[in-house]
């Protein structure tokens, strides 16, 4: 076990920056991290948890790191709660308005935003329901930045409104960027910074969750069960164990989602336009060509980035595709909608083409993500022609939404707000 105590010498106490930045160094290793203080115990790898040990200027926080890579965690959080930065404000508060808001993101934002001070992130939320449209871009007057989600509208149109109202600065709390035109954002002299990685994780785990949901029928077995129904037929799965899975996209995510696999017994195959040269010496998975795991793969999951136009892997997943295919193959989506032509995949589902399909995205999503429209009249019939498959199972674009990957979000967009203050480096935040 490695232990030691840290004082609290900052006039404004353990606060929201450092104890986000010791929640987020936690989480990346094994080892259980423990804080305690004032009587009061804390996982070091909950923001919330930290800040509740309300550990004021001249406390003693005492951490205790066990497992596997304690040295390297202890390593690691000491580093993070030393480390002294520039600093030279473009504005003494930087005021964000906060489109898309849900009750859920207030959690860790407003928590992480509460304080002001030299080494706080020194920002001011104003939280918005409505989402970014060309409908909604006047409620950014007057405010240094905006904070938008994957479901947001940012095209040429609405940057260059931003612009006139004196907008800076662009804030994706998410890692895709592909709602938001930056050729123009950079014309206009805009910075863009996204959340590069929050938890692939999270991602990966509910890919696997649900094609193993749509694989063993568990939606209809739920409902079959609670209406004391309990015969077996249209319920056969198929094992995954020595089947063949295919990786499309072997980023971050990518690789939780071949581990997962390989977990489960199976051979993994993977495509992309870079490939990972490390990812086959070690045995993780085989590179081969696009037509190649689409023939061979018995599970295929998406991964990659939605890129438009010649070259790009919009429609990655169209009629062609489709038709190289096994029979009874397994199809899942948790990156983008726009990597599958939703009306290919509706006439492959018609020809019995699949045994499962799992969707945590498809197009033209965009004005039902995070919405209730249990109350509206049908305007998009997408939804209701997808579901109607009983080998098909839809969530809402939640594969993100654990409590590790929100505060993640969290801190990383904030941390993406105060390099663009107080003007450090963006690494891999920035969109160009």
């Amino acid at each position: 076990m490695q232990v030691f105590d840290y004082e609290v010498k900052d006039p404004l106490g353990f606060h929201a920056r450092p104890a986000a930045k010791v929640a987020q160094a936690s989480i990346e290793f094994k080892s259980s991290v423990t804080l305690s203080s004032n009587g009061k115990v804390a996982n070091g790898g909950n923001v919330i948890q930290i800040l509740q040990l309300e550990a004021k200027k001249g406390a003693v926080v005492h951490f205790e790191i066990e497992g596997p890579d304690e040295e390297a965690a202890c390593t690691k959080i000491k580093d993070v709660l030393t480390k002294a930065e520039p600093r030279g404000r473009k504005v003494d508060i930087l005021k964000i308005a906060f489109f898309g808001t849900k009750s859920y993101d207030r959690i860790f934002f407003s928590e992480l935003s509460k304080d002001y001070g030299e080494g706080a992130y020194n920002v001011s939320i104003k939280y918005i329901k409505s989402r970014l449209t060309e409908e909604t871009v006047d409620l950014a007057k007057g405010f240094d930045a905006i904070c938008i989600f994957v479901n947001d509208e940012a095209p040429r149109s609405v940057i260059e409104k931003l612009h006139d109202y004196g907008v800076k600065l662009i804030l994706l709390r998410c890692a895709g960027f592909n709602n938001v035109d930056y050729t123009a954002a950079n014309e206009c002299g805009m910075t863009v910074l996204r959340v590069p990685a929050y938890s692939p994780y999270a991602v990966a785990e509910h890919a696997m969750t649900i094609i193993q949901a749509a694989n063993r029928r568990i939606h209809k077995a739920y409902n079959r069960v609670n209406d004391n129904n309990f015969r077996l037929g249209g319920l056969l799965g198929i094992d995954l164990h020595n089947k063949i899975a295919g990786i499309m996209g072997t980023g971050r995510i990518g690789v939780c989602m071949a581990r997962i696999c390989k977990g489960y017994g199976m051979t993994v195959i993977g495509w992309d336009a870079y490939p990972n040269k490390a990812l086959e010496e070690e045995g993780l998975l085989t590179y081969v060509s696009k037509e190649e795991l689409l023939q061979r793969a018995d599970l295929i999951s998406i991964h990659a980035p939605l890129i438009m136009g010649k070259g790009g892997t919009y429609h990655l997943i169209d009629d062609d595709a489709i038709s190289l295919m096994k029979q009874n193959v397994m199809l899942v989506n948790t990156s983008r909608g726009g990597l599958i032509d939703v009306e290919a995949l509706i006439k492959g589902l018609k020809a019995n083409k699949f045994h499962a399909v799992a969707l945590d995205v498809y197009e033209g999503e965009d004005e039902n993500v995070y919405n209730d429209r249990s109350e509206d009249m049908l305007s998009n019939d997408i939804v209701a022609r997808l579901t109607m498959f009983p080998n098909l199972i839809l969530t809402s674009h939640q594969a993100f939404f654990t409590r590790e990957a929100m505060q993640a979000i969290a801190a990383v967009t904030m941390e993406n707000a105060r390099n663009f203050n107080e003007s450090l480096p963006y690494g891999q935040a920035e969109v160009k």
